[in-house]
């Protein structure tokens, strides 16, 4: 018997997901797969019900909801022989689709059903782990205001942009020295990504790869407000590099030390982070992270 235990997060997206026994059963064969279903009730609460489905001797754990219950869930199954499916339902939905997982259900659970495994690499930021990306600065602004909004959807992630651009003059000057460098004052974004999607088919690192043992790094340093407009251009179709204040490049980790504070506000896989401390090592493990992908 395969074990499949689905953590159903219900407000992911627009904040209807569900997922049925009803709406499983024709995916699967009764004899062969035993299927159960648990609802995220809370923040973290993924984390504790995939917990318990490992004690519970789940085969395949699947996550059904958007990039933070993923998290909540990989988290769990990161060098275990339990492999993580995903059926998307959230409102970016970037490591899906990086994946090629579609976010048509019958396709997403027909992946599950074929079980054809892939490992990828995992991220860790001060020993939290993520999939996509990590960042401070603008990004991690961003999705603090976004957080905070009640349209979980692309106008909100746009309008939450304009309110992160309106009240970057309020921020607390930050000043971040990375692996030895020269030290940089208010960089507009540090950007740490181990995949090549953010959500919503954005990417600020398109060469990225979940199966490269590498972390894409991408820096741009401080820059006017006309310039900003032209990054949300280059960021549309994918030349971030064509901005002259960014640098990217590749590496296995990455030290981020802040002068005159004790915390980071930081964005982990699309969730807000405050992070109390004054350095961040950010790192990668490579091939630990057991998932269902599309042959």
């Amino acid at each position: 018997m395969i074990r499949i235990h689905f953590i159903v997060n219900p407000i992911a997206g627009h904040g209807n997901a569900s997922l049925t026994k009803e709406e499983l059963q024709p995916y699967f064969i009764k004899g062969v797969h035993e299927l159960t279903i648990k609802v995220s009730e809370y923040k973290a609460h993924a984390t504790e019900l995939t917990e318990a489905s490992i004690l519970e001797k789940a085969d395949i754990i699947v996550a059904c909801g958007g990039d933070g219950t993923i998290n909540e869930v990989a988290t769990c199954l990161i060098g275990k022989n339990i492999a993580l499916g995903i059926v998307p339902m959230g409102s970016g939905n970037g490591l899906a689709s990086n994946l090629k997982i579609p976010k048509k259900r019958r396709k997403a659970l027909e992946i599950i059903r074929d079980k054809h495994k892939e490992h990828i690499d995992v991220g860790s930021i001060n020993g939290r782990y993520f999939f996509s990306n990590t960042g401070v600065g603008f990004d991690a602004r961003l999705i603090k205001h976004y957080e905070s909004s009640e349209k979980r959807t692309l106008l909100g992630y746009i309008s939450a942009c304009v309110t992160t651009f309106r009240d970057i003059k309020k921020n607390t000057p930050l000043s971040i020295g990375i692996d030895g460098e020269a030290p940089m004052i208010n960089p507009f974004i540090v950007l740490v990504s181990n995949s090549n999607e953010m959500g919503y088919k954005l990417s600020l690192t398109p060469k990225a790869s979940l199966q490269d043992g590498m972390l894409d790094v991408l820096v741009i340093k401080k820059i006017n407000r006309l310039k900003m407009l032209w990054l949300g251009i280059l960021i549309i179709i994918r030349k971030v590099h064509w901005l002259k204040e960014s640098k990217s490049f590749q590496t296995t980790n990455v030290q981020l030390t802040r002068n005159h504070a004790d915390f980071f506000d930081t964005q982990v896989d699309g969730e807000h982070n405050r992070i109390d401390t004054n350095q961040l090592t950010i790192s990668i493990l490579e091939k630990s992270l057991c998932v269902l992908t599309a042959k």
